[in-house]
């Protein structure tokens, strides 16, 4: 099955210094991500329902981007969440790079939407 690059983009009502928190600390990743996660220096070890994965954190730029490459994919492939304020509407965009399986793109968009929607009732909008 062939994989494909997905590029989301997403608009939540907070600081791009709000959402990196919510990206990178573990109380608030598991308000929104994840059943829990543990953090050492790069390494982030996911788990849901009993399962983890674990990703590495390849690119930080402080309330700007992260960059993880998950340790059981092929090399191409990484996750990246970018942030930043609109200069029009003063509201933060969320953009997301993610891969998934041809054809599967619109349930990746939609996990990324109920992720996001969770995210903003963490953050209290």
């Amino acid at each position: 099955m062939r994989r494909v690059k997905v590029d989301m983009e997403f608009i939540v009502k907070a600081s791009p210094a709000i959402v990196y928190k919510f990206l990178t600390n573990t109380e608030c990743i598991v308000r929104w991500f994840c059943d829990d996660v543990d953090i050492t220096g790069d390494s982030f070890v996911y788990s849901w329902d009993g399962e983890e994965e674990e990703a590495v954190l390849v690119d930080d730029i402080e309330e700007e981007r992260l960059r993880f490459k998950w340790t059981d994919e092929d090399e191409e492939e990484y996750l990246e969440f970018r942030m930043y304020k609109n200069d029009v509407t003063h509201e933060t965009i969320i953009e997301i790079t993610d891969f998934c399986d041809e054809g599967e793109e619109k349930t990746l968009e939609d996990l990324w939407e109920s992720q996001i929607d969770q995210m903003r009732k963490s953050m209290g909008g």
